[in-house]
Parts: C-alpha cells; structure tokens; sequence
C-alpha cells in the first residue's frame, strides 16, 4: 500500500466522495433562490474545491464565480470546465479575503455546503469572512452556509464513512472528529482515503483542526457580520421542510440574508 498526504493534492479523487450529490444539491439551491433571493443567475461559491458545483451551475446556465487556496484544486476545475464562456470565473484567492471590486453586489447567491467555513479556525477569520461575501451579495441575495455545529457534551470519536467510484477505481472516504475542546473551540479531524483499483492500492491521509460553533456562538457571530438568518435546513436538502427554531440537529444549512440597514439620524424610522 502506498501512503500520501493532503487529499487535497489529489481533486478527482475528492471529488468521487461527493459528486453523486452535486445534481441534488444545485436543484436546492436553484429552489432557495427562487423561493427565498433574487432568482437572478450570478452565483459565488468560496472555497470551489475541484469545481464540480461550478461545472454544474455552468451546465444550467448560470454565471458562476468561484475561488479557492488549492492550486490542484483549481487545475481540476479548469480542466472541465470552458474558461472560454463568459459565465465561469476561477481565482486563487482565500476565503478571509475574497472581495474583488469587478464583483461587489453583483451576487445573487453564495454557497458553501460542505463544512468548509469551519477551515476558518479564529474568530476574525470567520468574521472577514462573512463581510467579504456579505460585500458581493446583492441587498437580496442569498448566501447558503452549511456546516455541523457542536455537541460540546460528547466525549467519544465521531465517524463517518462514503464510498465512491472513479473509473475502476473504488474509493473510500473515511473520517474522524475527535471530541472538541470547548475552551480553544477547536477539534481535530482526520481523513483517510483508501483507493483501490488495477494496479493500485493507496490510501491518503489528511488531519486538520476545525472550529467549533453551538446555537448561541453562531447566532451571535451572523449577527455581527450583518446577516439574518431566513430559514435553516439540514444535509438532506428537502427544500419543503425547513428545520424548526428549536431543533436539536447539528448539520444546518443557514439561508443568510443582508440584514437591513437601522435608518440614519433624521431619516424616517430613525433616532
């Protein structure tokens, strides 16, 4: 067997893990845009990984905007996609920092489903974060941010198991959350990759340490980067049945929305 690091290294691969949802998942947010935003055809998604979501907005049309810090990563993405079309952007750029000029509120809709907002491991971070794409967002728009909050209560190792296929080659995807630190609000993860094919035996190692949120922590920092939060759903994209304000669920996907200005002094509403 031969051993590697950094799934990252390593898109096609990565994209075997997720890519039966990609059709699923631009179906929901297609149906939150048309029943919560703008409607409008000019999507953003942060940390765009190995593009397939942006192969698939691009297929139905849509202008899509996308970034990420892998350089692999975005080879892949430009790999199957026609830069050539007017509606695909690809840059390398970071998620604390992406607000380019050309793009503010032109937006209709950002997302990033995977869990990637917890990568931004401070505080500061997930709040630059969260203003930069609030920026490129027109007033109405939409960005659509799912990850897992915290049971800080547990104390055992949580796992979770996928099973791919790339050609003939059968990949495993197996991942471990070790109990968080509730002081640091951090825990650690690790990924392991097992692929398995003619000629090929390799399994891909990758650990890295994610932040943590429960209900109160990430209320309180959407509120600060100036969203509302207009409905929550979970990992099962059933766009009819939104989660209720008491659930107890952890894998949330926020549907954020600019909140509105308070009037200024001397404005009608104001002070």
């Amino acid at each position: 067997m031969k051993r590697l690091q950094d799934w990252y290294q390593h898109p096609k691969y990565y994209d075997a893990i997720f890519g039966d949802d990609t059709v699923g998942e631009m179906d929901f947010l297609l149906a939150l845009n048309r029943r919560f935003g703008t409607s409008g055809r000019c999507f953003l998604e942060p940390a765009c990984g190995a593009g397939r979501l942006i192969a698939e907005g691009t297929r139905r049309g849509l202008r899509m905007v996308g970034y990420d810090w892998s350089r692999e990563m975005l080879a892949h993405a430009r790999s199957r996609i026609s830069l050539a079309e007017y509606r695909v952007h690809l840059y390398h750029a970071r998620m604390e920092s992406f607000a380019p000029a050309e793009w503010r509120g032109e937006v209709d809709l950002a997302y990033s489903l995977v869990s990637t907002f917890r990568y931004l491991d401070t505080e500061q971070a997930a709040l630059r974060h969260l203003r930069c794409t609030k920026a490129l967002l027109k007033p109405d728009g939409l960005y659509v941010l799912g990850f897992d909050l915290t049971d800080y209560a547990r104390t055992k190792c949580e796992h979770e198991r996928w099973i791919g296929k790339i050609g003939r080659d059968r990949v495993v995807c197996n991942t471990r959350e070790w109990p968080p630190d509730r002081g640091r609000r951090r825990a650690r993860m690790r990924n392991r990759l097992r692929i398995t094919g003619p000629g090929k035996d390799w399994l891909i190692e990758t650990e890295w340490i994610f932040r943590t949120y429960h209900d109160g922590q990430i209320d309180a920092l959407l509120a600060r980067a100036g969203f509302e939060t207009l409905a929550v759903f979970g990992f099962d994209h059933q766009i009819d049945r939104p989660l209720p304000t008491d659930t107890d669920r952890l894998d949330r996907i926020f549907v954020l929305r600019p909140a509105p200005r308070a009037p200024a002094a001397g404005q009608p509403g104001g002070p």
